[in-house]
């Protein structure tokens, strides 16, 4: 396809040169960022749905607002392409998502234009309202804040928690409202149908917000006493059309709902609202996938599409003769399903993910025990408690990174009352161009401290089998499996399960030089160093996969621990009180005179890349392992060579 010319956004390196453009010639830029958007996400994949959507809306706020002065809060960071196409990073997005390349997210550190750093959902509207009251507090009361939540993210608890706190303390918030009506997956729930309620009032609204200025005008009502206004608002609503309006219960000004496509007149509402002191709520509904018809007609499926071909709307996919291995999440959803049909016990919950986590298998075969409770990781760990409570067996699937937002509840709600909920923690470890805000690195270190869990991690597919089937076995307790994004290594996966013996390990390869101890799939580059190694050198090792971080294989470490003076460890997480953390606290407790190397990451975020150069930086990949080991022989334990 031959590249196309923009005749304005070329132009257009920051808001300032988007001000500088007559305002009638707004739509026409709306066009060129939508399609330059499609044209660079068909060659380096991203996200396009949620960015598509809001193009309207990124362009009206940068050219009524004063940023970075003006402060906009992403909120589902992955909705801020045009955000920062408009904002210097036109000419670098063809790095977007990829290593040393722009962030998939909006982050400070990568400029000014992003006031906050995002990347998991429901934040904006704490955030924003921190910047809104220090803004007051530092007589800064000409500076605007505006949250920008969507796709999604007001579903989630801590969205709710900020609305309470805005109706509460003195600010000048706006809160724009981005209504699509989905998530990755469509949304769910109560508020969602409340949402779709209130789109249906469009007159009511329309009339009260003119009657509000022209009062106002006349000097009848003032912010201050805005209130009684609103309550009576609310009255004549209730009784009109048997409904309230939530954000005016809470003392917040509600605008909308308004077309966010339209720019022009977002452009103008915006204007005229940003004039208004206190916190004020701006509804906008969009299209997912909007000026794409591919995309509008399925959005799940484009919300991350990968490769695509523009003019076709053809996903383009690796295609090969040869039989491959399939996903993690494949098998987890194939296999939960296989459970579930058989044990009447098993249900599942997900925090707005069945298609990411391949949940929607069983959820299409049986939807009345298959709850997604929209973006709430916190309510989606209670709420298996509760079910657990009474004597169902939840698995609760939540992505590594996600689940450190249910920390309390896992200790409180799960751990403390020893329930059988079966945590199922996808992409754990390194996850790939999502970056910081994504990868799970931590879940082994947070996890192993809490009492009563058993964490588990298997090296294959054919393990996560397994592992499933024995956490639904009878008084199993909490229970933890993770396992990574991405394809494993089994072909044939589809083998007959069979229930593992909670706590035991297994001796991969035998040896007597020095002892290697993984933890599920660092198996896999520990196996390939390994077989590097003994080629180069006269060196014997053995390999020892540990399978469970809790209960740990006490009779297999005793093993290590009298028979080996050097051992090296390997985990895709964090070292600091992860699985080499306990080896080292085993053999230190039971007097063993061992030499220790942890491989792991190091005390840092990870930033955005793919998997095979981000474990290379890390040297996790097989031939780092191999020079870690080298360094075992050559510069510490020279002994065992002579």
């Amino acid at each position: 396809m031959e590249k196309r010319t923009y005749q304005y956004i070329n132009n257009i390196n920051s808001p300032i040169d988007l001000k500088a453009v007559n305002k009638n010639h707004l739509p026409a830029i709306c066009d060129e960022l939508r399609q330059f958007i499609i044209d660079e996400v068909s060659k380096n994949p991203g996200h396009l749905g949620s960015s598509l959507g809001v193009v309207e809306l990124t362009v009206a706020l940068h050219y009524v607002f004063n940023t970075p002065y003006d402060r906009i809060v992403w909120d589902v960071g992955h909705q801020a392409y045009a955000h920062k196409i408009l904002t210097g990073r036109r000419d670098r997005f063809y790095t977007n998502r990829q290593f040393k390349g722009l962030c998939g997210f909006p982050s400070p550190k990568e400029s000014e234009y992003d006031a906050f750093g995002v990347g998991h959902s429901s934040t904006s509207i704490s955030a924003g309202l921190g910047m809104s009251v220090a803004s007051l507090l530092k007589e800064e009361p000409n500076r605007q804040v505006v949250a920008v939540i969507g796709d999604g993210a007001m579903t989630g608890g801590l969205a709710f928690e900020g609305l309470n706190n805005t109706s509460m303390d003195k600010n000048n918030l706006l809160i724009i409202l981005n209504d699509n009506q989905m998530a990755i997956d469509p949304m769910h729930g109560g508020f969602t149908q409340y949402l779709v309620d209130i789109t249906t009032s469009r007159t009511y609204n329309k009339i009260r917000f003119k009657a509000y200025k022209i009062l106002k005008k006349l000097k009848i009502i003032n912010d201050d006493r805005k209130s009684i206004i609103i309550q009576f608002n609310n009255s004549i609503k209730a009784t009109l059309t048997r409904q309230h309006n939530i954000f005016e219960g809470l003392n917040i000004r509600y605008f909308g709902p308004v077309d966010g496509h339209d720019v022009d007149g977002l452009v103008r509402i915006m204007s005229e609202i940003k004039k208004f002191d206190g916190p004020k709520v701006l509804h906008v509904i969009t299209v997912k996938g909007k000026g794409y018809e591919p995309a509008e007609k399925s959005a799940t499926e484009w919300h991350a599409p990968g490769k695509f071909d523009v003019e076709t709307g053809e996903r383009k996919a690796v295609v090969t003769n040869d039989p491959t291995p399939p996903l993690f999440q494949e098998v987890f959803g194939e296999t939960l399903l296989e459970l579930a049909l058989k044990n009447q016990k098993i249900v599942a919950v997900t925090p707005a993910m069945p298609s990411g986590c391949s949940m929607i298998i069983m959820q299409k075969e049986l939807p009345n025990r298959v709850f997604d409770v929209g973006i709430a990781e916190s309510h989606a760990v209670t709420f298996s408690a509760g079910m657990a409570k009474e004597g169902l067996i939840p698995f609760c699937n939540i992505y590594s990174s996600f689940m450190q937002r249910a920390y309390d509840n896992v200790i409180h709600d799960v751990a403390l009352q020893e329930l059988n909920v079966v945590m199922c923690l996808d992409r754990a470890g390194i996850v790939g161009s999502d970056g910081a805000t994504h990868h799970g690195i931590f879940d082994l270190a947070y996890m192993r401290c809490i009492p009563h869990l058993t964490i588990s991690a298997p090296r294959n597919e054919i393990e996560l089998r397994n592992l499933l089937f024995t956490a639904q076995q009878p008084d199993m307790g909490p229970f933890v499996i993770r396992y990574p994004r991405g394809k494993g290594t089994i072909v044939d996966w589809r083998q007959p399960m069979k229930a593992l013996a909670i706590g035991k390990g297994e001796c991969l390869k035998q040896g007597k030089d020095i002892a290697v101890i993984t933890i599920g799939t660092t198996a896999i580059n520990a196996q390939k160093a390994i077989v590097q190694l003994e080629k180069e050198q006269e060196i014997s090792i053995a390999h020892y996969d540990i399978r469970f971080l809790k209960p740990l294989d006490e009779s297999l470490l005793h093993e290590i621990g009298k028979n080996f003076k050097q051992i090296i460890t390997i985990e895709d997480g964090v070292i600091q009180g992860g699985f080499g953390s306990a080896v080292l606290e085993f053999m230190s407790d039971n007097n063993y005179q061992v030499n220790v190397k942890r491989l792991g990451i190091i005390d840092t975020f990870v930033e955005h890349g793919t998997p095979e150069e981000l474990y290379t930086m890390l040297g996790l990949d097989a031939d780092g392992i191999a020079k870690s080991l080298k360094s075992l022989v050559y510069e510490k334990f020279e002994a065992v060579r002579n």
